[in-house]
């Protein structure tokens, strides 16, 4: 694999003959809406293996890596012509990853809100643990599904599902009030877990994963004590607990989002953090990076001095922002995926820049009323700038948010660096 900036000038097809390599499968790894159509500046994934096998009467994808010595994911990263991995025919051609250098083994957890089957089996061979976005708890302590997870697409995957608990409001937008019944009410909190244990005896969970946001201050330490009640119950049941936890700087951070999360507190107490590392650009903030990369560093500067680097797992985005200039308090930005931004820059004819402070990628546009747009998003450069981290910091590995949308070039990027730890 190789990673190529556009030229100005450059074609799919004069890339696809500098590096010897089908130009169908540039397209493909990079789910290039308009191949006619680059710009300047945008990133592309190149795959340059050399060694290939085609397909005979009764192949699969698993008996060829078998057949290989090679991991399945590996193998399903290097043919991003295969769309479904579950397919394949006698006269295809399939890519053996020639490379097979040992890599340091991750673990991947990504979180999803909504998505397809299709979109869900492409990012099941790269994830340890898939944490959909699944209850909310009312102020009895009752859960109440907000998404339907296809339990059954873990399939030969070996990805363990966990169950997302949150104090998310019927409407959207996370309530203290309700995380406030559950950490100090008894009787609440009893009702809380009975029902989560409910959930669990249902089959097809590994663990859970508690996403309580905007707690109140003066609950910080009932919230400590809940994990641990929590935490050991569900240790006494062989369940798996993560927490997900903001993006601090200090111990002392002032702020809703920040003060009742106790870093040391979760660090001593669960498996598992996710440090949700991005949404410093945000739909109703200004134009900016939704993940810098100096501003990340930061927060692991801080998070690895209290918390064991070996539980904490970097919040990764996996989205963009399109912000209408100039910037007005109470307008909103249009989140899009990293595929559509690339695209649209592609149709309004932008060159993408590249801040290096913030290891982004951004670009500028004029829409058809004459105002002007500031796009920010993710693409390999600053991807692989990312998980550069996870091996500076010794981190556990990553966490997804969200898998809503296919971003292809992600799992290959991520399967060139790394090996995902499968726990089933």
């Amino acid at each position: 694999m190789e990673l190529y900036v556009v030229k100005s000038g450059d074609t799919v097809h004069q890339i696809a003959r500098r590096y010897s390599t089908p130009a169908d499968g540039i397209i493909s790894a990079n789910q290039l809406q308009n191949p006619d159509v680059l710009s300047a500046g945008q990133a592309l994934i190149i795959p340059t293996d050399e060694n290939r096998r085609t397909v005979r009467p009764g192949d699969t994808l698993y008996s060829i890596a078998r057949r290989y010595g090679v991991s399945l994911p590996r193998l399903i990263a290097a043919n991003p012509q295969v769309t479904d991995p579950n397919r394949i025919y006698p006269g295809q051609t399939v890519v053996i990853p020639a490379d097979g250098r040992q890599t340091r083994e991750i673990i991947v957890n990504g979180y999803v809100t909504d998505a397809a089957d299709s979109t869900l089996s492409a990012a099941l061979p790269y994830l340890t643990f898939l944490s959909p976005f699944s209850y909310r708890s009312d102020m009895a302590g009752n859960l109440i599904p907000t998404f339907h997870l296809n339990l059954t697409l873990s399939g030969g995957y070996r990805m363990a599902n966990l169950l997302t608990l949150t104090n998310l409001l019927e409407g959207g937008g996370f309530s203290g009030q309700i995380a406030h019944a559950i950490l100090t009410d008894q009787a609440v909190q009893d009702t809380f877990l009975e029902n989560v244990e409910a959930l669990l005896r249902q089959g097809g969970w590994y663990g859970v994963n508690v996403d309580f946001e905007y707690v109140y201050q003066f609950d910080r330490e009932s919230y400590n004590q809940f994990l641990r009640r929590l935490t050991d119950r569900m240790h006494q049941l062989g369940y798996l607990v993560v927490t997900a936890l903001a993006p601090k700087l200090s111990e002392g951070q002032q702020g809703l989002l920040y003060e009742a999360h106790d870093y040391a507190a979760h660090g001593q107490t669960v498996d598992y953090v996710v440090l949700m590392t991005y949404e410093w650009g945000y739909t109703y903030g200004p134009a900016m990076a939704v993940a810098p990369l100096d501003k990340v560093r930061q927060v692991l500067d801080y998070a690895t001095r209290a918390i064991p680097a070996g539980k904490i797992l970097m919040g990764v985005p996996n989205y963009g922002y399109d912000w209408t200039l100039p910037f007005a308090q109470g307008t909103a930005a249009r989140s899009l995926s990293n595929i559509e931004a690339a695209a649209l820059a592609g149709r309004v004819g932008a060159g993408i820049q590249y801040d290096q402070a913030a290891q982004s990628p951004f670009f500028r546009y004029y829409d058809a009323d004459g105002r002007q747009h500031e796009v920010w998003f993710e693409d390999a450069r600053s991807l692989r700038a990312k998980y550069g981290l996870v091996n500076e910091y010794g981190l556990a590995g990553v966490s997804f948010w969200n898998l809503n949308k296919l971003f292809r070039t992600n799992f290959i990027l991520l399967e060139s660096m790394f090996s995902v730890e499968k726990v089933l």
